[in-house]
């Protein structure tokens, strides 16, 4: 049996289809292009914006950060084109799961289902302890219970991870509403960051905008220095336009959410007309966002004075508008909020077209017949988030979820001309513009970011692929739909002329 088996794109989109196969329950079609918009906007504008632009700049960029978001808001651009054209032609949870399975064969496409269930998982519960930090620090909490760092068992982030868990078990549209209300709220605290901060801005702030001195005690070295330093033998560094392109390879990480959308197709009315629209919108409105809020806070406070811990909040106290660090300690509990339910989310459609196809066991994917979602699978893995998020101080791992998502963005990119060249008749309502050139840039601009990322995050991920492969040669390889058809078909022949398995007579 092929580890490089393909699942037939004809038994994709019969899965799409409202009810499941067996006369089972299928997920439900409730959402449309400003619900899937809402839904990307509300993972993707989050951490980047009230954590990741503040440590970037300070340790890795100085100013020249807003170049790096807008570096990585080209390169998920170009990896969001791709998801689009797939999504629109093949409208399927699982996303980049189910694209690998019907084009790449059997082994990339767990490698893919693997990877992002590792993105989704670790993004989530980094976020949760975030979510509990700023409220602790809205509210005085005590720091053994709430603190992001340094809490004994984060009680807070383990409260919301089971909330918000809760909330999308019920339904998809009740998800929706929550989402598209936290979104509301978030980037309207944007704009006011925008507009406000802009009154502070200082041109001294921004120069050098991109600096090339190095802090006291050098650039890092070791297992913690880019691997691109490692291979090549490069004098290691921060700042500079190599610092940038790493301050670009880790605050990937903000935009990675918005392939959270490609795993709502089989829940979108119209998914040909509303996914490339719910994608693209994402990204366009998502880094204007970003360019504008790094640009105003690096404006505001010289980079080397930024707090990392709360640095738009702490930006405008330093200016004298404490008031103003309020609503913005208020906007990232909203927005932080909003980011832990769309990653539990799309990790319960993952793990729901994984188990459909077997390679893990099928009936922990079983679809609630009233609320229309996969309840099994999303409440086991509301679970172990809350799990992670309470025990385990996970700062030092969020630079997993870029290289993960990254790593599913290369396979996406691939993904395209392959599927053009093997199924050319294949309706595609949205289309990658100068394929195949523009998805292989995509591959090659993901995999370069991929390669900024430090050798010692380079080497958990390979840890977490191997426990995978464990799982899926142990389990997956031989106990799949694919598998079981592949075996029905060679004992067919095999059957006697009264219908009983044994040699022919």
């Amino acid at each position: 049996m092929s580890v490089l088996r393909t699942k037939p794109i004809r038994d994709v989109l019969a899965q799409g289809a409202a009810d499941g196969e067996d006369g089972r329950p299928g997920l439900r079609r409730r959402l449309g292009a400003v619900d899937l918009m809402g839904f990307g906007i509300g993972i993707v504008i989050g951490t980047g914006i009230f954590t990741l632009t503040g440590i970037e700049a300070k340790n890795h960029a100085g100013p020249g950060v807003v170049i790096s978001f807008a570096v990585a808001g080209v390169v998920a651009l170009l990896a969001a084109l791709c998801y689009a054209e797939l999504a629109s032609s093949v409208p399927t949870a699982g996303s980049a799961y189910t694209y690998a399975y019907a084009t790449m064969g059997e082994i990339v496409a767990w490698i893919i289902g693997w990877d992002l269930l590792l993105e989704f998982a670790l993004g989530s519960a980094v976020v949760a302890r975030g979510w509990s930090g700023y409220l602790a620090e809205l509210f005085d909490l005590p720091s053994a219970w709430f603190a992001e760092e340094g809490s004994v068992v984060n009680l807070g982030a383990i409260a919301i991870v089971l909330i918000l868990g809760a909330v999308g078990i019920v339904g998809i549209r009740e998800s929706a509403r929550v989402t598209n209300l936290l979104v509301l709220v978030k980037v309207a605290i944007c704009v006011f960051i925008v507009v406000a901060g802009a009154f502070f801005v200082k041109a001294a702030n921004l120069s050098p905008f991109i600096p090339i001195t190095e802090p006291a005690g050098g650039g890092e070295d070791g297992i913690r220095q880019p691997v691109t330093q490692a291979l090549f033998g490069l004098e290691p560094s921060v700042f500079g336009f190599a610092g940038v392109l790493t301050a670009a390879a880790v605050v990937f990480f903000a935009y990675t959410g918005f392939e959270a959308v490609a795993n709502l197709g089989e829940e979108t009315r119209k998914p040909r007309r509303d996914l490339p629209l719910g994608l693209l919108g994402t990204l366009g409105i998502s880094t204007v966002l970003y360019i504008g809020v790094s640009l105003v806070l690096v404006g505001m406070v010289r980079y080397t004075d930024i707090d990392e811990g709360a640095p738009i909040a702490s930006a405008f106290e330093a200016v004298g508008a404490g008031w103003a660090a309020i609503l913005v300690s208020i906007a990232a509990v909203a927005g932080l909020t909003s980011v832990i339910l769309v990653d539990l989310v799309a990790m319960g459609r993952i793990g729901f077209a994984i188990g459909r196809d077997g390679l893990i066991p099928p009936s922990i994917a079983k679809v609630h017949p009233r609320w229309g979602t996969p309840y099994r699978i999303s409440a086991i893995m509301t679970v172990g988030v809350a799990l992670l998020a309470g025990f385990l101080p996970l700062s030092a791992l969020a630079d997993l979820v870029s290289i993960g998502a990254l790593c599913a963005f290369v396979l996406v990119s691939i993904a395209v001309p392959i599927l053009r060249r093997r199924r050319p008749e294949l309706e595609r309502p949205f289309k990658v513009p100068f394929s195949p050139v523009l998805p292989i840039v995509s591959a090659l601009a993901c995999l370069y970011l991929m390669l900024n990322l430090s050798v010692e995050t380079w080497l958990r991920f390979l840890a977490w692929m191997l426990l995978g492969a464990i799982i899926y040669f142990g389990y997956g390889h031989r106990r799949n739909r694919l598998a079981r058809r592949e075996q029905l078909d060679k004992e067919g022949p095999l059957l006697n002329a009264s219908g009983r398995a044994g040699a022919p007579s």
